[in-house]
C-alpha cells in the first residue's frame, strides 16, 4: 500500500512529561502504521527533503498490534542508524491472525546529506509507554512515546 505524501500532516505530537509522544492516524492500520514511521522521521528531519532512493525491506511479526508498531518503528530506527538512510515513504500491509500480527513491505528513503538537508532532534529510542493501536469511528491510531 502507498501512501500518497500530503500537505497537512495526519499525524500528530501530543505533550509528554519526557520525551516525545506520537501517533499515527490513518483509515487503515497500515496507514495509521505509515504515519507513525513519518511521524518519527518527520521529529529527526524535514521529510520534504528526502527523495524515496533507497528501498529497506521489512517483515516483522509479533504477538500484539501494539508490538508491532514498537518493532516497526524500532526496525526503522536501527536501519538508519546502520545506513544512514532516512525513510519519507512506506508501502506497507499489516495483517492480522489469531495470535499473531504481521508488517510486510519497504520503506523508502535518502541516506543524509549534511550539506543538503537539515537534522532536527535525534531520536534514541522506541519505548513502549503510551502504546497504543486502535481503531475509533472509521479512524487507526498507532502511537507510542520516542526517547530523544
Amino acid at each position: 500500500m502507498t501512501v500518497p505524501v500530503r500537505k497537512t500532516m495526519p499525524f500528530d505530537y501530543l505533550d509528554h512529561t519526557a520525551d516525545v509522544c506520537l501517533r499515527g492516524r490513518g483509515k487503515s492500520i497500515s496507514e495509521a502504521f505509515c504515519e507513525a514511521a513519518r511521524a518519527l522521521f518527520n521529529l529527526m528531519v524535514d521529510l520534504e527533503e528526502f527523495s524515496p532512493i533507497h528501498s529497506k525491506e521489512v517483515s516483522l511479526s509479533a504477538e500484539r498490534l501494539d508490538l508491532l508498531l514498537v518493532a516497526w518503528l524500532a526496525e526503522l530506527l536501527a536501519e538508519k542508524d546502520l545506513s544512514g538512510t532516512y525513510f519519507s515513504r512506506f508501502q506497507i500491509v499489516v495483517s492480522q491472525e489469531k495470535d499473531r500480527s504481521h508488517l510486510v513491505g519497504r520503506a523508502l528513503g535518502e541516506t543524509l546529506s549534511p550539506g543538503r538537508h537539515r537534522t532536527k532532534v535525534e531520536v534514541k529510542g522506541i519505548t513502549y509507554s503510551g502504546l497504543e493501536v486502535s481503531e475509533c469511528g472509521g479512524e487507526w491510531i498507532a502511537q507510542c512515546v520516542v526517547d530523544i
